[in-house]
Parts: structure tokens; sequence; C-alpha cells
């Protein structure tokens, strides 16, 4: 099935986020109940997904792993009815980003540049800042996750969930602009971190 462009960044806009705004809607839907809104979270999180394939025919990488994380949490939420596990699904996601990237740049290799050097131009060492840049980023959200939910209401952790994280990951992407562009051959800013 061919997309328009614009129907295309539509549809990746639905996989990329289409579970988190469903688990904000649902939580905001339900009085606030963060265990009903985790059914939300994994309904939203399955269709997204299986738009992503429908409309695209394959599931990108990232959005597999956030979604596949969303429902095993999601789950694991519902089936002990304990909100915890929802609270630290960021937390293990993005410490697991940034290992990995961080770790990659430990054994001498780019995932970073795995992954979008096709889509950028740049030299080794811009990678290898650009990656160590990306793989603390991943670590701070971590931490800062662990923070707000466990000091904030479930209201503030929401919100900071989405669209607090997804701010966050935009701002960070373009405070690395000026890296790329003293390096690039492209002027595009890197993708936005994906939700963890």
């Amino acid at each position: 099935m061919t997309l328009s462009p614009g129907a295309h960044r539509m549809v990746r806009f639905v996989v990329d986020y289409g579970g988190l705004l469903a688990f904000l809607a649902g939580f905001f839907l339900t009085g606030r109940d963060l265990i009903a809104a985790t059914w939300w979270l994994v309904a939203g999180s399955a269709l997204a997904l299986v738009i992503g394939l429908v409309f695209e025919r394959r599931i990108a990488p990232i959005p597999a792993i956030s979604g596949g994380a969303a429902l095993f949490f999601g789950g694991l939420t519902l089936i002990f009815q304990d909100e915890m596990f929802v609270k630290i699904k960021p937390t293990i996601m993005n410490l697991i980003f940034g290992a990995g990237l961080l770790g990659g740049l430990a054994l001498g290799k780019s995932p970073l540049k795995m992954m979008l050097g096709t889509a950028l131009q740049l030299p080794d060492a811009a990678w290898r800042k650009l990656t160590f840049n990306y793989g603390l980023y991943f670590i701070a959200i971590a931490v800062l996750n662990e923070v707000v939910w466990r000091t904030q209401s479930n209201e503030v952790w929401v919100l900071f969930r989405m669209p607090g994280l997804m701010i966050l990951g935009l701002v960070f992407s373009f405070s690395q602009v000026p890296l790329m562009m003293r390096h690039a051959k492209t002027d595009d800013p890197p993708p936005p971190p994906s939700p963890g």
C-alpha cells in the first residue's frame, strides 16, 4: 500500500506515540485510575503495532521494542494489579538504550551510526560524540523517571510520561543540531529519542 508523505507521517506518529496517547486519554477518562489506563496502553500499543504492520508492511525495530515493552510491562501491571510495573518501564527501557549506546562505544562501535548511518553522513568522531550524548541522555531520563514516579502524584507522572518525555526528547535532539551541522552533509536534525 503506497501512502502519501502526509499519510506516512501520520502512520509513523501513530506507531510511535499511539500507545502513549491512549494511556494518557485512558488515565483522564477513567478518573485517574492508573491500572485502568494501563488497559488503554496495552490496547493502544497493540493497535499501533498492527497499524504499522498493515500500512508499512513492517514494524521498525525501535517501535517494535517500545511497543513490545509496553505490552510486557502493561501486562505485568494488569496481572499483578501493581502500577509499579508500568512506572518502571521508562526506567528500564532508557537504561537498556543508554547502556547499549555506551556499551557499543566501549567496544569501539557506534550503534547510532549503525541505525542512522544511511540518513546522515558524519565522520566517525562525530558519530562517537553523538552516540555518547544520546547514551547519557537515556541514562539521565531513566534516573529522572525514577525521581518523578517515586516523589510525585500519579497525575504528575502521567503528564511527565506523555507529553513530558516527548518534549524532552525533542529539546535534546535539537540541542544536538550544532554538533551535526559542524560535520554533516545534511542539516536535518537527529530523530528524537524514542519514547521509553
